[in-house]
């Protein structure tokens, strides 16, 4: 019997899985099985085998083969195992020797003819190869991207016959490229220089990125929501290396890592309102990762927030408590990390203009109440930061036009100093202040106290609402580089909490 490894991923977790081949006597003509809780997509590498195997000259002998998948109790999915399977059946035949190849993790699909296809999470398996003393045969494509994980001990053949060459001492596999050194400096893009007026959106934009905080923005159509929200990974403080590493291994194991870089900026995922709670949690037969996993250690735009299906929504709320989201199915049971920035914009009613008596529909204010409940309480609770975007008057814009807007760079600098000062405090940004140390860390005086308690019975504050205040005050005063809570500061956070949203009439989430 001929056993080598391959791999398979439950989430970020990894499964080592024992690829065995046994040809014993059968029948007259050959008998090829794959078993051991193969999906689809694995047993149809017998199909392709058959095919590579005539193209490099070779027959399956009128024996029965059967290869089993080990352990047997855990589901096999994905086209990666096409490799291993087939050097499994080489080394049967001697072509390749088993003793070497089984110091690998070996994961790689193949085509008719040979040639060793790209596919997903090249870089989760030479992380988990490297940290467990195995090196990687993967596809020649990939061979970048499998030394991201800083392993040396790669084979990346672009066709069978150069593994087999290589083994034979024909002519060896050179080690792939090492990776251009990671930068994360910001990317060139969207400026907040370029957005006119909306002073307001703009301070709120940099109090939710030096804290960690969601927010969610209101306002007619074209006042510059997602213009706003787009420009917020660049006021953001740059990914470290181990941010780095574990968004770029979600993207490896979702198949879109660029094997050219890792993702070296924070991620912004923009979904739409008409995706599903798979696309957004994450899912399906193998359990891939979702939008919410993909904007991890990054930002998740949600625009036309109550146009999204409420059921969907409802999946936010346990990942944005606890940075992380598991899916669960009958077989099998994936976690993934998700603690991504939440920020979200609506227009106030289904038409955009409520409170203009010139653009407003016939049914305002009606419409908007309807339209503003599509989004639960609970959810709008957990938002921190709530801001009115107006439109901007065209002669405030073109009055603007001279001026020196503040740059992206600039903002950036304050932001980063702030997350400074909260990394040296308690290790984590304010966002995840909470029990104990939301008390140690922002404490209030007794006036403040007396204060936000009367402002939080006038409001009808939940407790989860009383304290994301006391965090966003938190925040404030870290970008004046305050050590304690004052008065401003908790009044302007107070101003960032739903009571009655004005003009739009967005009611608190009780």
């Amino acid at each position: 019997m001929i056993s080598l490894s391959s791999i398979i991923f439950n989430g970020m977790d990894a499964t080592k899985i024992d690829v065995q081949v046994q040809i014993s006597a059968g029948l007259a003509k050959p008998e090829f099985n794959i078993i051991g809780l193969a999906d689809r997509a694995v047993k149809e590498s017998a199909e392709r085998i058959r095919n590579v195997l005539s193209a490099l000259g070779l027959q399956l002998p009128p024996k029965h083969l059967t290869v089993n998948l080990s352990p047997a109790d855990v589901e096999k999915s994905g086209a990666h195992f096409d490799l291993p399977i087939l050097c499994g059946i080489l080394c049967a035949f001697n072509v390749l020797p088993e003793n070497e190849l089984s110091k690998y993790i070996i994961i790689g699909e193949v085509g008719l003819n040979g040639t060793i296809v790209k596919t997903n999470a090249v870089l989760a398996a030479s992380v988990w190869a490297n940290k467990n003393g195995y090196g990687i045969i993967c596809p020649g494509p990939q061979g970048t991207e499998a030394r991201f994980a800083g392993h040396t001990n790669i084979l990346a053949p672009f066709h069978v016959l150069e593994l087999i060459n290589h083994f034979n001492g024909k002519c060896l596999l050179p080690t792939p490229a090492a990776p251009e050194q990671v930068s994360t400096t910001q990317y060139a893009g969207p400026d907040m220089s370029e957005v006119y007026g909306q002073a307001a959106a703009k301070r709120a934009l940099e109090i939710a990125a030096a804290g960690g905080h969601a927010m969610l923005m209101v306002g007619p159509p074209g006042s510059g929501k997602t213009m706003l929200a787009s420009r917020l990974p660049t006021i953001m403080p740059e990914m470290t290396s181990a941010e780095v590493l574990e968004t770029s291994i979600i993207y490896s194991i979702a198949g879109g890592l660029d094997n050219k870089a890792l993702m070296s900026h924070r991620p912004f995922r923009s979904v739409h309102h008409t995706s599903s709670p798979v696309a957004l949690a994450g899912g399906g037969s193998d359990a891939k990762p979702g939008e919410i996993s993909l904007a991890h250690n990054g930002v998740l735009f949600l625009d036309e927030l109550p146009e999204f299906n409420r059921a969907t929504l409802e999946i936010l709320r346990q990942p944005m408590e606890s940075g992380k989201i598991m899916i669960s199915r009958a077989r099998r049971n994936a976690t993934y990390p998700a603690r991504f920035q939440l920020i979200a914009a609506m227009n106030p009613c289904p038409c955009g203009h409520l409170g203009n008596a010139a653009l407003s529909c016939s049914r305002a204010p009606r419409c908007a109440e309807a339209y503003q409940n599509k989004i639960s309480g609970p959810l709008l609770d957990r938002i921190d930061l709530h801001v009115d975007v107006d439109a901007v008057n065209p002669w405030e814009m073109k009055k603007n036009t001279g001026e020196a807007m503040e740059s992206s760079a600039t903002i950036r600098a304050r932001v980063v100093a702030a997350r400074n000062h909260q990394i040296e405090r308690q290790g984590y940004v304010n966002a995840l202040l909470d029990g104990a140390d939301l008390e140690k860390y922002a404490p209030l005086s007794d006036e403040l106290t007396t204060f936000l308690n009367t402002a939080a019975e006038k409001m009808g504050m939940s407790a989860r609402g009383y304290n994301r205040i006391k965090r966003i005050a938190r925040t404030i005063a870290d970008l004046r580089g305050a050590d304690s809570i004052e008065m401003q500061d908790l009044a302007e956070a107070i101003s960032y909490r739903p009571i009655n949203r004005g003009k739009y009439g967005i009611k608190s989430a009780r």
